[in-house]
């Protein structure tokens, strides 16, 4: 405890100067498109992979860092990931499924029960692939898919629940080209994904923002939010870069022609301002199509990985650049098991030499969600503050990266969890070592009956219409969710009143939930 204690002390005293790292490059002898490191099989532990016309090679990765590589006979691929590759298991099955995005459109690759085989899927529609992802967009359990199209409105494709995806498009686009970086993130901190579309072309198209409203709709909001303008960029990089609790972004240019880059601080309030003036990130006038976030000295602050460059985050939303690396800013995981974050790209490992830090990586299992977790908000609590990372699929442009949630901790050794999974579910693990991978599995801590409390007044009750509630002047920017009786999420949304109309259910017996960051309400209500 001293040594945390001390740490904070220093930090108050002596801001501290941004500890770079360096990278340590290792050949590896891949074929085809290789720019995916993830799991594969369901260890938690990151693997390489490459793909070509008819064959999936994958390093396994081994407890000790070291690789097992098989290579995987497929049906030939109509479309291979010429521009994009998304993974993740949408089928449920325990092995991770694969997404190529190509010129002209996208096949599918699914695993069977034992990872030893796949098939191939594709569609006859022509989509022109940029950016691809996995996300459950209609928040029934099931992994959709998205994927930015170039030319024309975006398409999803959405899933059964028996792991057949129907081909869907329109509906996430204002103007229906220049559709590049497509990234999933709760910006507006209720408590499920919203996307941001990072947007370029002859035309010089605006960047947009889809707010998810809670009901499987969305509302585009880019002029309200200030996220709107005419960038010319490929990609974004979401993180919480002061540590504050909300997401910002960084909105990296792919040339200078529409405009600079920007910094976008999240107000708390569902807008942003640019704060570029005074970043330290003003010269720095390096492009790039990828830009990526992740921890990679392990200090406890977000770094931000653009034109092959790391712009080590001071904590508040100030940065230092990074000397040039030999890193290729790609995809990124952890490569050798040993809490830090590499790159990877092409045939080459660039292995992050690290430092003293200390870190925790968090998997993800779900079981009223999608079984990666994706789409819910990890957050962690240490003497240093708290840190907040979204599980995603897909981010950067071209490139799949690690699964696992991963945070630097500097010198703290101990730490709380709680994971709000997208079911509305929310687990808290407390005191948790340092410097160790854990699993969180949906459901395991903490249930709808475990904080139903008699201090949470609902009148009239049973109600028709209106439900009531008693001061909830305890909470801080609560957010609140009712489940049916089977514990099935049916509504979430931000509390700005007292009221809440319920109108809209059907007869039967539900609970409304009432939560921040520090306090869990729960009470039964019935709806008559």
């Amino acid at each position: 405890m001293k040594k945390t204690i001390l740490w904070g002390a220093l930090m108050t005293v002596f801001p501290l100067i941004a500890q770079e790292v360096t990278f340590t490059s290792q050949n590896i002898a891949t074929i085809g498109y290789s720019r995916a490191i993830v799991d594969m099989n369901g260890d938690h532990l990151d693997d390489i992979i490459s793909v070509s016309n008819n064959n999936i090679q994958i390093f396994h990765q081994q407890e000790d860092g070291s690789f097992n590589m098989v290579n995987i006979d497929t049906p030939p691929a109509t479309h291979l990931p010429s521009w994009s590759i998304a993974a993740a298991d949408y089928d449920r099955n325990g092995y991770t499924d694969l997404l190529y995005g190509g010129g002209s459109g996208v096949t599918f690759m699914r695993a069977n029960d034992n990872g030893t085989a796949y098939a191939e899927i594709s569609g006859s529609e022509f989509v022109f692939s940029q950016r691809s992802n996995f996300v459950d967009i209609n928040n029934d359990g099931h992994l959709d898919a998205f994927v930015c199209h170039d030319i024309d409105n975006n398409v999803y494709y959405l899933n059964d629940g028996s792991g057949n995806l129907a081909f869907n498009q329109g509906g996430f686009s204002i103007v229906p080209n220049g559709n590049y970086g497509s990234v999933w993130v709760d910006y507006d901190n209720d408590r499920d994904v919203d996307l941001f579309l990072a947007k370029c072309g002859s035309s010089i198209p605006v960047n947009e923002i889809h707010r998810n409203n809670g009901d499987g709709t969305y509302t585009e909001v880019g002029i309200e939010t200030n996220l709107e303008d005419e960038i010319q960029t490929w990609s974004s990089a979401w993180a919480d870069y002061d540590n504050d609790g909300d997401m910002d972004a960084w909105i990296g240019a792919s040339s200078f022609a529409g405009g600079f880059h920007r910094l976008m601080r999240n107000n708390g309030d569902g807008t942003f301002t640019d704060v570029m003036v005074g970043s330290g990130l003003e010269n720095f006038n390096s492009t790039d199509v990828e830009n990526a976030t992740y921890d990679f000295n392990n200090d406890g602050y977000a770094d931000i990985a653009s034109s092959n460059t790391i712009l080590y985050g001071n904590g508040d939303l100030t940065f230092t650049v990074g000397a040039p690396t030999t890193f290729t800013n790609r995809a990124f995981g952890d490569a050798n098991n040993d809490g830090f974050v590499d790159a990877f790209f092409g045939n080459t490992i660039y292995y992050n030499n690290g430092n003293s830090n200390n870190w925790l990586k968090v998997n993800t299992v779900g079981t009223e969600s999608n079984i990666d977790g994706i789409g819910a908000r990890v957050e962690i609590t240490s003497a240093m503050g708290t840190q907040i990372r979204d599980v995603r699929s897909g981010e950067g442009f071209g490139s799949m990266s690690s699964l696992n949630t991963h945070f630097g901790l500097g010198a703290d050794d101990t730490v709380d969890i709680t994971v709000y999974w997208t079911s509305g579910i929310i687990d808290i693990v407390e005191g948790v070592d340092a410097n160790q991978s854990i699993e969180v599995v949906e459901g395991s801590t903490l249930g709808l009956e475990d904080t139903v409390v008699d201090n949470l007044i609902l009148y009239p009750n049973p109600t028709s219409d209106i439900l009531n509630l008693g001061t909830v002047s305890d909470f801080d920017n609560p957010i609140y969710t009712i489940f049916d009786a089977s514990g099935k999420r049916v509504a979430n949304a931000k509390l700005t009143s007292e009221t809440i109309d319920v109108s809209y259910l059907a007869q039967g017996n539900y609970f409304l939930r009432v939560f921040d960051k520090n306090l869990i309400r729960t009470q039964r209500f019935i709806k008559k």
